[in-house]
């Protein structure tokens, strides 16, 4: 279990570190991670405080899975934690199911880079999170 918990608070924290260099002008790696409509070209372009607010999410995540784990020593779990953990197994989950068109296991859309990347790596991630949360709560 310990292994979930770490493995998946590094993951976490390594998104966030990478959407906060997005933040702050880094373009590197933007089109492997934005959906690209049928007829090319990026379904939507986020805008900072979006990409603020998914950068500090995940690192918020990351807390409250440790603290739901019991791995901080001056914090207990407590149904703050609980409910936080219950509520991101359930945005993971669905994450990684997708919305039928250009995301997740579901996406119709598989011919762009966002899809193959989102096929390998994205959809399996929100996955491996959203199970390790479900077990931090159980």
């Amino acid at each position: 279990m310990s292994f979930l918990v770490y493995s998946s608070v590094a993951a976490l924290t390594f998104i966030s570190f990478i959407h906060f260099y997005w933040l702050f002008g880094g373009r590197r790696g933007l089109t492997a991670v934005l959906p690209e409509k049928k007829e090319g070209g990026a379904l939507f372009t986020p805008r900072l405080i979006e990409t603020f607010i998914v950068a500090f999410g995940l690192l918020l995540v990351g807390f409250m899975l440790l603290v739901q784990f019991g791995a901080i020593p001056f914090l207990q779990p407590n149904i703050l934690s609980k409910v936080f953990c219950i509520i991101f197994t359930f945005v993971f989950f669905l994450r990684a199911i997708g919305d039928f068109k250009y995301l997740g296991f579901t996406k119709k859309m598989n011919d762009s880079v966002f899809a193959k990347y989102d096929t390998r790596y994205y959809s399996p991630l929100c996955l491996y999170l959203a199970i390790t949360l479900l077990l931090v709560w159980l």
